[in-house]
């Protein structure tokens, strides 16, 4: 996930420039109610942005006295990827953000390439107290001089702590804690408390395979197995592991999943996410599956990874909405890029194969405006158009059992956004070739992008989509099957139209259209 592009002499001398800042928080002068900012074209409206300049991958997802932390990589001179830091957002109802001061600068060791954050609340590290637990980042250490000059061991780990919450970070001065032994890509990594074997467990990606690794101390780690090496989709380099449990909705069971990132290799191309089910035992995990398996079949939901110590018990993903393919070259002019909606990940048993839901946090109501509530009954071939004034900032919720039928959004300037169900191929596809601009990179709008729509029920399913002023997320049956999209148009899409494609009659029944406010 991060550029791998060489960068010249010029970028050693400013690293050196950066090595005495450390983490001292240096304000990012910010408007507070970010009003007139955040109406800038394509600027979303109810999805998190840096108020300025480049964004990927979210890092340190933690919840602490109250907060959720959003760090993510960070460039603060340009709007495309550059010496990379951390920024900083919290949240306290994961909804509405604060913009923060930048959290983590490039040192000596290198850039501050991806990584997460604990709360170490019995003071294992020795780095607070138990009256005051530190929060502590662990994150990859990228030298890029050690990179430009050819040698292997560019990439290594180190962490940094706070005793406020987050304000400000100490970089703790036997960096790195994890040295590398020679491979290429080693980084990104997520640590957890394991209650059972009462260690810290860090999972990290090594070239195309994960490494696990524990400790008692957050400081001194001891590789214990690996995995992946004969499994999954290895079409590109793995990056931002996750390792969590989940518990079957349906029984109860509790089974392990890990997320591992793939960048190049998606199924609609570029940059995507696959999952395994499996157990883990403190040392090892294991997995049955052979195949990958998609969190997401949109080509603009990459990198994500869960929050640790969530009150609630939930496992709350965010990821970052884009693709390798083409993220440095969309139409924005001040900031570039976005995270997806924060959503709840759960485990399901359907018909007999483990499948990972995910679907957005209950929170998203309260920023609801409804507007529009109907019923279509469609003959074969009928269409039916519902207008509203702008698609591009809303929600779009129904029921149906057809599953032969497109739904297109349109505007004045003959945009359009189109997604069809293809019932004689059990699969959806979403159309963006023509939904605007797209002509910034050959591979934004080249094809299709399809989703297979094997084991859904047979009888009515939800169909939610959001939508908001640069991109779509849709959710089929709950989050069974989800697909993520940026799109440009120039206009706000402002016209709906159904279509029936098959030969019988379709139903769509509680159609909700609802406006979403902007959470700045």
């Amino acid at each position: 996930m991060k550029n791998k592009l060489l960068i010249g002499l010029c970028l050693i001398c400013w690293l050196h420039s950066c090595r005495d800042k450390k983490s001292e928080n240096i304000e990012i002068p910010v408007d507070r109610t970010l009003v007139e900012t955040y109406k800038e074209k394509y600027r979303p409206q109810y999805h998190f942005t840096p108020e300025k300049m480049w964004m990927n991958d979210p890092n340190g997802l933690v919840y602490h006295q109250g907060i959720y932390h959003l760090f993510y990589q960070y460039y603060p001179d340009d709007i495309v990827w550059g010496p990379m830091h951390w920024g900083h957002a919290i949240s306290k109802d994961m909804v509405h953000w604060e913009q923060k001061p930048i959290a983590l600068y490039p040192d000596e060791h290198g850039l501050i390439f991806s990584g997460s954050a604990v709360v170490d609340l019995n003071n294992t590290s020795g780095l607070g107290s138990k009256e005051n637990p530190p929060l502590v980042a662990i994150y990859t250490y990228h030298d890029m001089k050690g990179e430009k000059e050819g040698a292997l061991d560019f990439q290594t780990q180190g962490i940094a702590y706070s005793l406020d919450n987050g304000e400000s970070w100490v970089k703790y001065d036997k960096n790195p804690v994890i040295l590398n032994e020679g491979i290429k890509d080693f980084r990104d990594p997520k640590v957890f408390w394991h209650e059972e074997t009462e260690h810290w467990i860090l999972v990290l990606v090594a070239g195309d395979y994960a490494q696990i690794y524990n400790s008692k101390n957050l400081k001194e780690w001891t590789l214990l197995s690996d995995f992946g090496k004969e499994v999954g989709a290895h079409g590109g380099v793995w990056e931002c592991p996750d390792l969590f449990p989940l518990k079957i909705a349906e029984t109860g069971e509790e089974k392990w999943v890990m997320i591992i990132s793939i960048n190049p290799g998606a199924p609609n191309g570029g940059s995507g996410t696959q999952y395994f089910i499996g157990d883990f035992d403190g040392t090892n995990f294991t997995s049955d599956q052979k195949a990958p398996k998609w969190l997401d079949w949109g080509t603009d939901n990459y990198a994500g990874v869960t929050y640790n110590n969530v009150p609630s018990g939930e496992r709350i993903f965010i990821g970052w909405m884009s693709n390798w393919d083409y993220a440095r070259n969309t139409p924005t002019e001040k900031w570039r890029s976005a995270m997806t909606l924060p959503r709840n990940l759960s485990l399901s048993k359907i018909n007999g194969e483990y499948t990972l839901i995910n679907y957005p946090l209950e929170g998203l109501a309260s920023l609801k405006q409804s507007r529009i509530k109907k019923e279509l009954n469609l003959a074969p071939q009928e269409k039916e158009v519902i207008n509203f004034d702008n698609y591009n900032q809303a929600e779009v919720r129904f029921q149906t059992s057809g599953r032969y039928f497109d739904l297109t959004f349109s505007n004045a300037s003959e945009e359009q956004l189109v997604f069809l169900f293809d019932q004689e191929n059990e699969e959806f596809i979403l159309d963006r070739t023509s939904s605007g601009q797209t002509s910034f990179k050959e591979t934004f709008g080249d094809k299709l992008h399809k989703m297979p729509l094997e084991n859904l029920p047979s009888g009515n399913i939800e169909v939610r989509i959001l939508m908001d002023w640069s991109s779509v997320e849709i959710f089929i049956n709950k989050g069974q099957k989800v697909m993520t999209s940026q799109i440009f148009p120039k206009d706000p899409y402002n016209v709906l139209t159904f279509t029936n494609l098959g030969a019988e009659g379709l139903s769509i029944m509680d159609i909700e259209i609802s406006k979403i406010e902007a959470i700045w």
